[in-house]
C-alpha cells in the first residue's frame, strides 16, 4: 500500500446545472448492485417522504411474497417494495408465464415513473427482462425519456444494454474481484438473501 498525502485543494467545481431526475444504473459481475440501489432508495426516502413524495422499489425477479432482509428492513420503514417476477430463470417452471409477469411488471412500473409522484423508482434486476426479450427495450427508453423532469430511476442487473448506458446520467459498473462463492462458500444469511 503507498501512503497518499490528503488533499488540501478542493478538486472539482461546483456544477452550474439544473436539478433534475437522474438515470443512474447499476450493472457488472460484481456483488452490490441491488445493496447500492437500496441504500440510495433509503437515502432518498429519508430525504423526501417528510414532503410527500414517494420512493418506490420493484424487484423484477423476486416473487412478490419474497421476505429476503431488504424485505423486512424496507417495509419497517414504510418504503414500498414489490417483487414482480417469479424467480430467477433457471427456477422457473414456465417460461412464458415468466415473460408474462415481467412485462406486467413493467406495465405497473412504467405508470409509476410516468405518474410523478415518486421521487425515485428503482428498477431491481430490470435488465434480466431487457435481456431475455420479455421486456421491449424501446418502451423502457421512451418511458425514460417522457418522465417527469423530476422523477429519479434506478436500475440495476448485469450486462444492462448499451443503449440504456448511453441514456443514463450515472452508470456504475461493479467488477468481482473475489467472491466466497467461488471458493466454495455456500451464501450467507443477512449477507446475500
Amino acid at each position: 500500500m503507498q501512503i497518499e498525502t490528503p488533499p488540501t485543494e478542493k478538486r472539482y467545481d461546483r456544477p452550474e446545472g439544473e436539478r433534475r431526475g437522474l438515470i443512474i444504473v447499476n450493472t457488472g459481475d460484481g456483488k452490490g448492485k441491488s445493496t447500492a440501489a437500496f441504500g440510495l432508495a433509503m437515502r432518498a426516502f429519508g430525504r423526501t417522504h417528510v414532503h410527500g413524495k414517494l420512493v418506490k422499489i420493484y424487484q423484477f425477479m423476486k416473487v412478490p411474497s419474497a421476505r429476503f432482509g431488504e424485505h423486512r428492513s424496507l417495509e419497517q420503514l414504510g418504503l414500498s417494495i414489490e417483487g414482480l417476477g417469479d424467480g430467477f430463470s433457471w427456477k422457473s417452471k414456465d417460461i412464458e408465464h415468466s415473460a408474462k409477469l415481467a412485462c406486467d411488471g413493467w406495465a405497473k412500473a412504467r405508470d409509476t415513473i410516468l405518474g410523478g409522484e415518486h421521487f425515485m423508482v428503482v428498477l431491481d434486476e430490470l435488465t434480466y427482462g431487457l435481456i431475455y426479450g420479455w421486456i421491449p427495450l424501446e418502451d423502457v427508453l421512451q418511458t425514460l425519456r417522457d418522465r417527469p423532469k423530476d422523477v429519479h430511476v434506478v436500475i440495476t442487473g448485469r450486462r444492462c444494454p448499451q443503449e440504456v448506458i448511453d441514456m443514463a446520467d450515472t452508470v456504475t459498473e461493479m467488477t468481482m474481484v473475489k467472491h466466497a462463492f467461488k471458493a466454495g462458500i455456500p451464501a450467507q444469511r443477512g449477507i446475500e438473501d
